[in-house]
Formats: structure tokens, C-alpha cells, sequence
């Protein structure tokens, strides 16, 4: 069974500028998610996606690690993740079984919490697998605009006014893992599936490095 580790890792961004390279607790962000998979026992290969040399060029410091450069075009502020995800696996042209989605803004997700994930989505048999977290609160007690400029429930006009209680459980994506079968993603070009499960991780192993905020209020 091969089981491919993907961590995408661009140059740019707007919130943080060179965000995966910025000091996280004595370490380059992107370190975190590298080692993470390293140690991982059922993660047989790693790959970093990335425009970006220096980041690259820290990739290439972890032995078994695969460096593979970008295209500029896979790498905008609009650029969705899955067509990344293709590149990297059209590229290496290898039969891995899974491939394991690691964004680099997760670093307190770790090797426990990747074979944790996994063993669960292989115990379930199920076509993929996100971890998420619980919401502070829920979605379906919002609101939203209509068309005539008036308030309605986002859902229905009911369930903002009904007890959390009653209301279904709902969760978010929290970036820290995805997994999924390999020509799965490829059919589909997406992430989740019909028989996609949840791996759920606590608030404070949620976070997840966006602005500046994120690291002066981690969970230290």
C-alpha cells in the first residue's frame, strides 16, 4: 500500500507574507507539517508542492522528502487546491493507493493525529475522510439577505429561533488533514465524496496560521 503525502506550499500570500517560512515556535511553519508526515507509520511518500525556491530549498533539507516546483499558474490567490492536488499526482506518475492532503497552516496537527485518521478511515471503508472541529456557533441559527433586501433564515425561517439542542450537529473544516483514495479524487476532482468521514480534533489542534493574530494567539 502506498500512501502519498501532499503539502502545498506557495510563495504568496496576503495575510502573513511568507507565511509557511515565518518562525512558528522555534521552526519554519512548513517544518511542522513535513515532520509530521515523516514520522507518520503509514505515510510511505512526501511531496511539497511549491513556486516557490526557498521554500523548496527548505523541503530538500528533510532526506525523502520530494520538492516538486509549481506552476505560476497553480499559484494565484485564486488558484483552488485541487488542481495542485493533479499536478502532483500526474506528475510523479506513481500508483499510490491514497494521498494524504497536509496544508502547512495546521502545525499542531500531528503524526498521532494523520494514523489516527487514517486507521479510522480504513476501519470504516470509507472514500475519504476531513478532519473538522465543532463550531462556536451554529450555522444554522444565521441569517442572511434575500433578494428584496430583507432577513431570512439561512436555512429556514424556523431554525434560528429552535435550541441548539434540536438543531442537526454540524462541523467545519478545520485544514488540518484530508484523505482520500487516490482514483477517487481523480473521477471526481474533489475532496469530498458521497462516503466522505469526519476526523474530529480538538479546538486548540484546529488552529490554523492566517493573519498574524493566529501566532501571537495560539494556544501556547
Amino acid at each position: 500500500m502506498k500512501v502519498l503525502a501532499i503539502i502545498p506550499a506557495r510563495g504568496g500570500s496576503k495575510g502573513i507574507p511568507r507565511k509557511n517560512l515565518i518562525n512558528f515556535r522555534g521552526k519554519p511553519l512548513i517544518k511542522w507539517s513535513i515532520e509530521a508526515a515523516l514520522h507518520s507509520k503509514f505515510i510511505t511518500d512526501i511531496v511539497v508542492s511549491s513556486d516557490d525556491d526557498e521554500i523548496l530549498n527548505e523541503a530538500k533539507k528533510n532526506e525523502g522528502v520530494i520538492a516538486l516546483k509549481r506552476p505560476f499558474k497553480l499559484a494565484q490567490d485564486i488558484s483552488r487546491t485541487e488542481p495542485v492536488l493533479k499536478h502532483v499526482i500526474e506528475t510523479l506518475k506513481e500508483e499510490y493507493q491514497y494521498f494524504i492532503l497536509l496544508q502547512p497552516t495546521s502545525p499542531l496537527r500531528n503524526n498521532e493525529d494523520i494514523d489516527n485518521a487514517f486507521l479510522k478511515f480504513k476501519s470504516l471503508e470509507a472514500k475519504s475522510l476531513i478532519s473538522v472541529c465543532e463550531l462556536d456557533d451554529h450555522p444554522y441559527k444565521s441569517f442572511k439577505i434575500n433578494k428584496k433586501g430583507f432577513l431570512e433564515g439561512i436555512i429556514n425561517n424556523d431554525f434560528p429561533f429552535q435550541p441548539r439542542q434540536i438543531l442537526p450537529e454540524t462541523f467545519k473544516a478545520n485544514g488540518a488533514i484530508y484523505i482520500i483514495e487516490t482514483k477517487e479524487f481523480l473521477k471526481r476532482n474533489s475532496l469530498l465524496t458521497s462516503k466522505t468521514i469526519k476526523y474530529l480534533m480538538s479546538k486548540e489542534k484546529s488552529l490554523d496560521i492566517d493573519t498574524i493574530e493566529d501566532i501571537k494567539n495560539d494556544f501556547n
